[in-house]
């Protein structure tokens, strides 16, 4: 048994490089996230398949990360860091080489699979690792550069696909990711130490079973809006879905070691947090999604610069992570964290009291507005929810913010996708012309997210003031 008196410690150079090798794969598997929908019309010629069977690229991988990502604890707290952080890279690798040598649809599918398997572990874990070897007052700073990292894997993601794929087709792309994988496999046996104890415990089968309600949960939801779907099928398989959660809920209160502490929600300021959190990442992940699509179009600008378009704000969103940690650390939470969601408001209240066609540069600033807002609420959030738990129980607490953050996101892309197409479909059933159509589509969720975000400026004029609000 590993289990030692106190979490190890790290200083100087060691740890620099333990957080250097951490944040290079998780920056590496975030591009890996982000980076592929790139490649979907060359897939799609290259196998012969439709544009709803390459999208499982992008729904299966989400379907398997928000399954493991409740299981990361367990494995933290039973593996040990190194060897899980090892077996996440070469998970990784494994899925890119299997993809790459891929001569079928089917076949690249188990690749991405198995990537999806690695990253749903490796991301609330990274976060929990870098909480519990942070002391308290020093971890905004931490974060803020943690979401620096993740900032600029969302800004170059498209670009590094875009520049590889001007060279090489996309088989070239996965020898990027292998190279980089395999390189820190390497790197990760001098760098990466166990620096958390380890609390050995019985792994609940039933629990990771039950897990797969979730799954379920956001299948159906990203179903909402498409064609030909069998919603007889959809019914059966949310309600199933939805008591398999309840019971996954149930029983984690009732297990004597539960796989996922729910315990932690009884921490007034981290439920708070968990809300923002989930409410700031909406509100990015749609601005990424809808504005795309509102400037191919309403603005009838090109793929590639819609894409491009996206870069500025991604940017922004990376150069104020750092500084909003450090500002939080010295001004407070709730301040920082008001400020961001004001910020939030701001955005999508000029989008939804503008009636008429904005133009691109005005859409930029707008988006960036947005995107600096969440890099105030976000991470910060994150931070306070951590400081708000017992360190024996932060693993757990990333865990549920991640799950929740990414199961409210998706939502939020389903439904803001799924108002757009049935507003303008219904505008022009009306004969209205399609620039107006479009237009009052858009608009509709511009309310729906100020909305939205009003809500998550109320939910953070209830925090608690104080470093430390644990109960």
């Amino acid at each position: 048994m590993n289990e030692t008196d106190k979490t190890p410690s790290l200083t100087g150079r060691r740890r620099f490089w333990f957080i250097f090798t951490l944040l290079t794969g998780t920056w590496t598997m975030s591009i890996s996230q982000s980076s592929l929908s790139t490649v979907y019309p060359t897939f799609m010629r290259d196998f012969g398949i439709s544009a709803s069977t390459v999208q499982w690229l992008t729904t299966g991988f989400m379907l398997t990360m928000v399954v493991m990502m409740p299981i990361s604890p367990w494995l933290l707290n039973n593996i040990g860091f190194k060897k899980l952080f090892l077996t996440v890279l070469v998970l990784f690798d494994v899925g890119s080489i299997i993809i790459y040598f891929a001569s079928s649809f089917p076949v690249m599918m188990v690749g991405r699979l198995i990537k999806a398997a690695a990253v749903g572990v490796l991301f609330p874990s990274y976060q929990s690792i870098l909480l519990t070897i942070t002391p308290e007052e020093k971890r905004g700073t931490t974060m803020g550069v943690a979401g620096l990292v993740m900032g600029s894997a969302l800004a170059s993601g498209p670009i590094i696909s875009g520049v590889v794929l001007k060279f090489t087709d996309w088989h070239g792309l996965f020898a990027v990711f292998i190279t980089v994988a395999t390189i820190l496999i390497l790197l990760s046996f001098l760098t990466i130490q166990d620096v958390m104890v380890n609390k050995p415990s019985k792994l609940d089968l039933i629990s990771i079973v039950t897990l797969l309600g979730f799954a379920g949960i956001l299948y159906v939801v990203n179903e909402i809006g498409k064609p030909n779907v069998n919603w007889t099928f959809g019914w059966v398989l949310l309600i199933v879905s939805i008591l398999a959660v309840a019971y996954f809920t149930y029983r984690q209160f009732h297990l004597e070691t539960p796989l996922l502490e729910l315990r932690v929600l009884k921490t007034f300021n981290y439920d708070l947090a968990i809300f923002l959190t989930a409410i700031s990442y909406v509100a990015l992940i749609v601005v990424t999604i809808i504005f795309p699509l509102y400037y191919q179009g309403v603005l009838k600008v090109s793929p590639f610069v819609s894409g491009m378009a996206l870069v500025p704000g991604a940017v922004f969103l990376s150069i104020l992570n750092p500084l909003t940690g450090r500002l939080a650390e010295k001004i407070g939470y709730k301040q920082i964290m008001l400020l961001g969601m004001s910020m939030i408001v701001l955005g999508w209240l000029i989008l939804a009291l503008i009636s008429q066609e904005l133009n691109l540069v005005t859409m930029i600033l707008i988006a960036a507005l947005i995107e600096g807002g969440n890099a105030f609420v976000m991470m910060p959030a994150v931070t306070l929810g951590a400081n708000s738990l017992p360190n024996e129980l932060i693993s757990h607490g990333t865990a549920v913010i991640t799950t929740v953050r990414q199961i409210l996101g998706s939502a939020g892309v389903a439904v803001a996708t799924l108002v757009l197409s049935n507003v303008t479909a219904a505008q022009l059933k009306a004969g209205a012309p399609t620039l107006t159509a479009n237009l009052q589509g858009y608009h509709t969720v511009f309310w729906m997210m100020l909305g939205i975000e009003i809500m998550g400026l109320l939910l953070a004029l209830l925090l608690r003031d104080g470093r430390q609000a644990k109960k």
